[in-house]
C-alpha cells in the first residue's frame, strides 16, 4: 500500500515545486489537480508541454501519478455549468495518460447549485439518479476513447450516497470503467467503533473488487470532517479492511494544512506498516 497525498495540499503553480514538497513531507504519490500546473482545476484545453512536464516532474521526483482531478458536479441545476465541466472533463481525459495517470476523479452530484458536496433532497431521486446516470454514460465513453478510468466516491452530500448506491452504479454501467475511490470518513457523520465497522465490512463486501484509490481523512466526534489521525475512525480497522479485499493501491490522504503534512505521513505510515506486518 502506498502512501499518497493531494497535490493541491502543497502551494506552487508548477509540479515540480509541488511533487518535491510531497516527496520532502514522506508521500509516493498522489492524486493531481492541475492547479498545480498553473491552470484552472477544470481547464479547458491542456497544452503538451504542461503535460510533459507533470510526467517529468513525477519521474523525477519518483512520485506515482494515481489520479486526476476532473470532477464537477455532474446534475447541477445549470445546463451551461454541466457543459462546462464535461468539455473540462473530456481535455483532461484526453492528456492524462501523456501526464502518466489512469484515473480521473469525478463527484456523482448534487441538485444544489452552490456546493456540489452539500446533500440536497432531490438527490435520492429517480430523477437525479435517472439524469446522473446519463451524465455517467457519456464520461464513460470519453474514458474509453482515452483509455483511462473513471473513479467515483460515495459521498454523503452526492446521488451516489453510499456503498450500496455506488454498487447500483457500478452494476448498471456494466463495470466497464467505472472505479470505486473509497473513503471509510464517507460511510457516517457520527457511529460508534461497532457501527464503523459493520459500516465498512458491508462497504468492503460489495466494493472490494472495484477501489482503485483510497482516501485517508477524518470524523471528529461532532461530525465535521477531520485531518487524519485527530478523529475517532479505527485506523487500524478501516486499513485491515482494504489489506482483506485486496487493495495495493495507494491511500490518499486530503483535508490537511500543509503544515500537518509530514506529521500525517508518519500516523498512515506507522499505521500501514503495522497492518502490512498483520498487527
Amino acid at each position: 500500500m502506498r502512501l499518497g497525498i493531494f497535490a493541491k495540499t502543497f502551494e506552487g503553480t508548477t509540479p515540480g515545486v509541488v511533487f518535491e514538497a510531497a516527496r520532502r513531507a514522506g508521500y509516493e504519490s498522489v492524486q493531481y489537480n492541475m492547479a498545480c500546473s498553473g491552470l484552472s482545476p477544470l481547464p479547458l484545453a491542456i497544452p503538451d508541454e504542461v503535460a510533459d512536464a507533470v510526467r517529468a516532474a513525477a519521474e523525477e521526483n519518483g512520485i506515482a501519478m494515481e489520479a486526476i482531478s476532473a470532477t464537477y458536479n455532474i446534475i447541477h441545476p445549470d445546463a451551461g455549468e454541466r457543459e462546462r465541466g464535461r468539455r473540462a472533463f473530456v481535455a483532461i481525459a484526453a492528456a492524462a495518460r501523456r501526464m502518466g495517470a489512469k484515473l480521473l476523479t469525478l463527484c456523482t452530484g448534487t441538485r444544489d447549485a452552490h456546493d456540489m458536496w452539500r446533500h440536497h433532497p432531490e438527490n435520492s431521486s429517480a430523477a437525479a439518479w435517472k439524469e446522473m446516470c446519463g451524465e455517467f454514460r457519456g464520461l464513460l465513453a470519453v474514458a474509453e476513447e482515452h483509455d483511462v478510468f473513471v473513479g467515483v466516491e460515495p459521498e454523503l452530500g452526492n446521488v451516489v450516497s453510499s456503498a450500496r448506491r455506488a454498487r447500483k452504479l457500478i452494476d448498471e454501467m456494466e463495470g466497464g470503467r467505472v472505479r470505486i475511490v473509497f473513503d471509510a470518513a464517507n460511510l457516517f457523520e457520527a457511529a460508534d467503533v461497532a457501527r464503523q465497522h459493520a459500516f465498512l465490512d458491508e462497504a468492503v463486501e460489495m466494493l472490494g473488487g472495484w477501489i482503485a484509490i483510497a482516501h485517508a481523512k477524518d470524523r471528529l466526534a461532532d461530525g465535521r470532517f477531520g485531518t487524519a489521525g485527530d478523529g475517532v475512525l479505527d485506523y487500524p480497522y478501516y486499513l485491515r479492511a482494504l489489506k482483506r479485499c485486496g487493495f495495493e493501491g495507494s491511500l490518499i490522504t486530503h483535508g490537511l494544512a500543509e503544515t500537518d503534512a509530514g506529521r500525517v505521513a508518519a500516523f498512515l505510515r506507522k499505521q500501514i506498516t503495522a497492518v502490512e506486518a498483520g498487527a
